[in-house]
Parts: C-alpha cells; structure tokens; sequence
C-alpha cells in the first residue's frame, strides 16, 4: 500500500443532513465517516460496483457466504449499484438517493453509508458506518467496544481499495 494513498483518507464528522447523520443522535450508536478524493469524475454506481467488488471486500463476501449463508456476486454488486435491487448479501437498503445509499444489516445492529460529492474534476468518495444498541439495551456492549478498533481500521482499508480500484480504471 502506498502511505500517501492511506494518508489521504481522513476520518471526517458524519454529516447531519446525510442518511448516516441520523444515527448520531440514537443513544449508545457508534457512528463514523471516512472520505478521500480522486481527482477526476466518479459515478455513484462506479463507486458502489468498485466498492463491493474489491479483493478486500470479497473476503468479507466469502465470509458472510459460509458464516450466515448471504451469499453475493459481483452481478448483485452491479445491481445494487445501478439501483436494480434493494438487497445485497447480509443488507438491505434502508434509503438510496442519486449521491447516497444506506444499507442496514439482516440483524438491524449496522448501517454502512457510500456517498459521492462532485467537484472541479474531482470526487469526495464517502464510507461510513452505524452501530446501534440491542433494542431496549442502552450500549453497545463489550464485544462490539473491543472490535471498533478493527472496525476502523477495516473501514480505511475498505475505501483505500475502493479508491485503487477506481483509480486503476482511469
């Protein structure tokens, strides 16, 4: 991995207009949002195909195949991307616009954000993510804590290779 490329995603404020910015005032949520830039025009739908379809992510895909049987391919990638389907592997989408889209867990425990931000030349790629407490639990409970650092490290590693990836394609 090149440092630079790393150094380049920052962990940012969650947006209280964004579809994520709701889940910042639920009692005992973890929320966070990441953004790196590319310097040229990226279509949302390039970015959630690129997104869904990384090496990395196909770990992730493999893992959920086997572990809770949500299998995915890069076709539902596709679909998911150009708005064909509201379902892709453990997520469901919970709200979708032309620049955003929130897809929400088969459990109702997370919420991961993409969203897109045009200008001059250029791309705002954003990745961001949502835990909520067990209804009627008022945290999030020991073994979510211990894994928010993985978590954050994961969810850096998960746009850097989206970004490569689009960056590739250029």
């Amino acid at each position: 991995m090149n440092g630079a490329s790393m150094i380049s995603i920052r962990k940012t404020p969650v947006a209280a207009n964004s579809m994520l910015g709701k889940y910042t005032s639920v009692a005992g949520a973890y929320t966070d949002c990441y953004v790196t830039e590319i310097p040229h025009r990226v279509t949302f739908s390039e970015y959630i195909f690129a997104f869904y379809t990384t090496s990395l992510f196909k770990m992730e895909r493999a893992i959920l195949k086997f572990t809770v049987f949500k299998p995915s391919t890069d076709v539902d990638a596709k679909n998911l991307a150009h708005g064909l389907t509201d379902k892709f592997a453990a997520w469901t989408v919970e709200s979708r616009s032309e620049n955003e889209i929130l897809l929400c867990d088969f459990l109702g425990r997370t919420r991961s954000w993409l969203m897109v931000e045009h200008a001059e030349g250029a791309t705002k790629l954003y990745f961001g993510s949502a835990v909520v407490p067990k209804k009627g639990s008022e945290g999030l409970g020991s073994i979510s804590i211990l894994l928010l650092g993985f978590h954050q490290v994961y969810s850096v590693l998960l746009l850097y290779f989206a970004k490569r990836r689009l960056m590739s394609k250029r």
